[in-house]
């Protein structure tokens, strides 16, 4: 292992090493607040997590969903450097590299710090960040600033106790297992004290918040406010991502309308993040142009394929009630978003209208002849993209041959991950 480094890139006073990680945020795409053309680097070496949150389900062999809490595959320091060095070459102005899980990158640290330690010796001058909840920050923050990270993120999503207990499962601390109040009281008060200690070391920390509707809702201008006293430069106010197998997967959506007035209203308080993608624990490229994929072994055959001349094409039906998100059931879908993929491009072809399957609990996957006609409107697709599907629908889909993925995504993110993943 590589020797760790015992003092920052920069030296001197926190407001002096500050100044300095505040010009890096120019060029980092989750910091400057437009994204822009800015291409990062996550390494997925932290698996573990210290608590366990009721929206989350972490994946670590996964291609089709891009969410924090997946990727598709957990790497090693060494192969996390590998990957870096690879990247750097393709991307050519990789700037940023982060540690975001697909657990939390302070549950298992020395994965962590040898990973930095590596990436600064092969760079030393490139922007470092990790993403946390913050429950272990107070421990590790000093040492995070002795490996030259300049940027944090920690996800804050209560203002007190009683709500925090409807949001976390566990809390795992000090070799003790906390559940309820207790845990929630834990975790917020690490969270606080660790972004203090941010300050007084001059990294510029962004405050994650997942908008959940009827439990936090009308907390968050109270937890932006708090977080602002304890140090933080930005809040980035996010939409839940219902995730199959979680205990808030039926929580009701928040609205993009929403969001934004949230956003706006918390704007006189704290500058906020309104371009979060929210990424993959894998995720590689700009933040509008995931190129994660081409890193997995089935990104490899591919380009074989192409070497050799083969051209692939897949046909995607997708159900969206925009034609920008995939964010509709498939059973309320009256119509499929057709998006062709081929050699790699991705092209919208049409939209084919289909009677919508499902009414409701006493009227949804009855009528035989409403699924005949909807695999007929969608025949030749390889396979179809819904945020939900019934068990079914997914088997009649299956019997065609058409395979089913189900994500909450921006179109041409989700058709290019079913595209390599199929």
């Amino acid at each position: 292992m590589s020797e760790i480094p015992t003092k920052p890139n920069v030296e001197g006073s926190p407001e002096t090493i500050r100044q300095v990680n505040q010009e890096k945020s120019f060029h980092h795409p989750c910091f400057n607040g437009c994204g822009g053309k800015n291409t990062r680097l996550h390494l997925p070496v932290a698996p573990a997590c210290t608590i366990q949150c009721n929206y989350c389900v972490r994946k670590y062999e996964c291609v089709n969903e891009s969410r924090p809490g997946v990727t598709a595959t957990v790497l090693s320091p060494r192969e996390a450097l590998e990957r870096f060095l690879e990247a750097k070459q393709r991307l050519g102005n990789l700037d940023v590299v982060g540690i975001a899980g697909p657990g939390d990158a302070l549950a298992e640290f020395e994965k962590t710090r040898e990973t930095f330690a590596l990436i600064r010796e092969a760079d030393p001058e490139l922007t470092c960040c990790l993403s946390t909840n913050g429950l272990l920050l107070p421990r590790y923050a000093d040492e995070i600033a002795a490996l030259g990270v300049s940027h944090v993120t920690v996800t804050v999503n209560a203002l007190d106790p009683a709500v925090g207990k409807r949001i976390y499962r566990r809390v795992d601390f000090e070799g003790k297992h906390y559940t309820g109040i207790e845990a929630a009281a834990i975790l917020l008060e690490n969270q606080y004290a660790g972004i203090e200690r941010l300050k007084a070391l001059g990294i510029i920390c962004k405050v994650n918040i997942v908008m959940l509707k009827g439990i936090n809702d009308t907390q968050i201008p109270g937890i932006v406010e708090k977080v602002k006293e304890a140090g933080a430069d930005l809040t980035n106010i996010m939409q839940l991502i219902p995730v199959k197998g979680s205990i808030f997967e039926h929580l009701p959506l928040t609205s993009n309308a929403e969001i934004t007035e949230m956003r706006k209203s918390c704007e006189l308080i704290l500058p906020q993040m309104y371009h979060c993608r929210q990424c993959r624990a894998d995720a590689a490229g700009t933040l509008d142009e995931d190129i994660s994929y081409t890193f997995t072994s089935a990104a490899l055959e591919k380009s074989a394929a192409e070497s050799a001349g083969i051209v692939r094409t897949c046909l995607f039906a997708v159900a969206s009630q925009n034609g920008m998100l995939v964010d509709q059931h498939f059973g309320h879908a009256t119509g499929f978003y057709m998006y062709e993929y081929k050699d790699g491009q991705i092209t919208f072809i049409e939209r084919r209208e289909v009677p919508q399957y499902c009414f409701g609990s006493n009227r949804c996957g009855s009528a035989e002849n409403t699924m005949e006609r909807i695999l007929e409107t969608i025949a030749g697709c390889s396979g179809v993209i819904a945020m939900r599907i019934g068990e079914i629908p997914r088997v009649r889909l299956a019997e065609q041959g058409i395979e089913v993925f189900m994500t909450y995504n921006y179109i041409t993110d989700a058709v290019r991950e079913a595209a390599e993943r199929s």
